[in-house]
């Protein structure tokens, strides 16, 4: 971040964009932190918005490919290894697996707002082969609709998103479960009435 914060213009937006696809290939770096503290930097005009939401998009979308795709290509033998089993535990994929032959590839399109264990499950979509056209899709939808929101969110907190994000990370572990039990839910009344009224 303070490198980040030293540079100006395409330079800056360049290691944005090396940053982000490094995280799909393993660079241990927080995905999220490192968005929040760029969005950050357009109140010090390091960074315009509307290019940092372009550039980041193109970031996430070529990282969540790239573990995407070693999914598909390399999935099964890998989630048999132990060291992947480590950072892959199966439990997780089994769910993921279960998730998606429930609700089909639209649920990649949640897995996006799902941070900690987003890497386990897009490596399990693209391990059950699910077609890269439908992975562009979902996963670009819904960065299309995190990103703007989060530069905006970040924006209107001003000087006060250091202070927002230490209580997120806090209730994290609350307020994920919390917003996608309730977008099930909303999802199955939906289904549930349309079933009624059908019946």
């Amino acid at each position: 971040m303070a490198l980040l914060h030293s540079l100006q213009g395409a330079p800056a937006y360049l290691l944005l964009f090396g940053v982000l696809v490094g995280s799909g290939v393993g660079l241990p770096v927080n995905e999220d932190l490192l968005l929040v503290g760029a969005a950050a930097l357009t109140l010090r005009h390091v960074m315009e918005p509307v290019p940092l939401v372009a550039v980041a998009w193109c970031g996430v979308l070529c990282a969540d490919g790239l573990i995407f795709h070693w999914g598909r290509r390399f999935g099964p033998q890998l989630l048999r290894h132990r060291l992947t089993a480590k950072a892959l535990p199966p439990r997780r994929v089994d769910a993921m697996q279960r998730a998606l032959q429930r609700w089909g590839p639209a649920y990649i399109f949640v897995v996006r707002f799902m941070p900690g264990v987003r890497t386990a499950l897009l490596f399990a979509a693209g391990s059950m082969q699910v077609r890269y056209r439908h992975f562009f899709l979902f996963d670009g939808a819904a960065a299309l609709v995190e990103l703007p929101l989060l530069v905006w969110a970040v924006r209107q907190v001003g000087g006060r998103w250091e202070e927002i994000l230490a209580l997120v990370q806090r209730w994290q572990g609350i307020l994920l479960p919390l917003v996608l039990a309730l977008a099930v839910g909303a999802w199955l009344a939906v289904r549930w009435r349309s079933r009624r009224r059908g019946g």
